[in-house]
Parts: structure tokens; C-alpha cells; sequence
């Protein structure tokens, strides 16, 4: 017995259902991953965090900021 579609049933939408699924995982992983690859975050603003929050003091920054700016 066929079902639905002229016989195409699950042979055609199995497959185009799983593209689909596969599809919309990948399109959310990458726009919603927090990607730290965004060019406006490099290792500076990395450093310029890590100073803002208190996590290192004036002397540090400078020095590691001299050591950024020499590579």
C-alpha cells in the first residue's frame, strides 16, 4: 500500500525532514554561540577586561600592554 504522495511517503520526507533538523541546529550553533572570534575581541580587550573587573592592577596592564603592542 502507498501512503501519501504518490508512494514518496517517508523515502522523501525522511530525508528532507533530517536536512531540515541538521539545518536549524547548525544555524543556531552559530549564530547564538557567543563565538569569542568576533575581531573586536582580541587580546586586548581581553586585557582591558581583565583590568576594568580588578582582576589586575595599573602595573600589570601597562606591562602586558607594552608586551601586546611589541608583537
Amino acid at each position: 500500500m502507498m501512503y501519501g504522495w504518490n508512494g514518496w511517503g517517508m523515502w522523501f520526507v525522511g530525508p528532507v525532514m533530517l536536512v531540515l533538523i541538521v539545518w536549524l541546529v547548525v544555524w543556531l550553533v552559530r549564530d547564538t554561540g557567543g563565538s569569542t572570534t568576533d575581531p573586536g575581541y582580541g587580546p586586548r580587550r581581553v586585557l582591558e577586561d581583565r583590568f576594568a573587573q580588578g582582576e589586575i592592577d595599573r602595573d600589570e596592564y601597562l606591562e602586558r600592554l607594552s608586551t601586546l603592542e611589541k608583537r
